[in-house]
């Protein structure tokens, strides 16, 4: 089962849709939907400066409440 996080305006009985094509391994963002999938509505990458994707990141992560970094 999908975790997914109640802050989304969605119907109690609707499942939230991924953004066709985005996979996500950012398992602590409140848009994970636990599949590998984004559930954002939609997503920014940046960085203004990059020069490869190496230096990019994702602008619209949101952090779950309650994770631990893991060392």
């Amino acid at each position: 089962m999908a975790m997914f996080d109640n802050r989304l305006s969605l119907r109690p009985d609707t499942i939230p849709r991924h953004i066709s094509g985005i996979t996500c391994d950012a398992r602590n963002c409140i848009y994970h939907d636990g599949d590998n999938y984004c559930t954002a509505k939609h997503i920014t990458v940046g960085s203004v400066i990059a020069t490869n994707s190496a230096e990019t990141r994702c602008a619209t992560f949101e952090a779950r409440g309650n994770i631990t970094r893991q060392h």
